[in-house]
């Protein structure tokens, strides 16, 4: 009885810390490593993004750059992001490296339809790997570039997307690339 209250402090005590929620920039996030840090708008010092809290979002990655909006907590260790509510794509994109997305009329790459698939490959280092959309056998290009464009920055094998895909000089490429949690949360909108 006495160690059921003692966990039962511990468990008040953790949860009753206050945390607030504050607006940042990605300074820089390693998906290899498991975190990064956020600076925040206000100023203050680094907060910590774990790569756990980044998944319950839904996300394994997020591109460096991108606007976050997070809900911190102070601990000994210092501020900790424990709940990611938005995420918003770097502004900077070097499209010179798009040239496909930069002919396209931008409406019409938006009103391409959302399409399951799942990561097949992909190489952060050279920039590039493939999806697949469900119920298609054809690869789907996927660009780093077109990562950073959707707020992400690295994939693994596997990992669920939903594709905006377009016809490029080269075959099947994909415009926008988001997390499939994500897009599950932008169609309910």
């Amino acid at each position: 009885m006495r160690h059921n209250a003692l966990i039962e402090r511990q468990v008040l005590s953790e949860h009753s810390q206050d945390t607030d929620v504050v607006t940042g920039t990605v300074k820089w996030f390693d998906p290899v490593k498991g975190f990064g840090f956020i600076v925040a708008n206000s100023d203050g010092p680094d907060i910590l993004l774990h790569v756990n809290v980044l998944r319950n979002f839904g996300q394994s990655s997020v591109a460096d750059g991108a606007k976050v909006n997070v809900r911190v907590q102070r601990t000994e260790r210092g501020v900790q992001a424990v709940e990611v509510k938005s995420i918003t794509p770097p502004d900077h994109t070097d499209s010179s490296s798009l040239n496909d997305l930069a002919e396209m009329d931008q409406h019409d790459v938006s009103e391409a339809p959302l399409q399951p698939g799942r990561v097949k490959w992909f190489d952060k280092g050279k920039g590039f790997g493939f999806a697949n959309v469900f119920g298609s056998s054809e690869d789907v290009f996927l660009h780093v570039e077109v990562l950073r464009r959707s707020g992400l920055s690295d994939l693994q094998p596997g990992e669920a997307l939903a594709l905006r895909v377009i016809d490029g000089k080269r075959g099947h490429m994909a415009a926008e690339v988001l997390a499939w949690e994500a897009a599950l949360a932008k169609k309910d909108r």
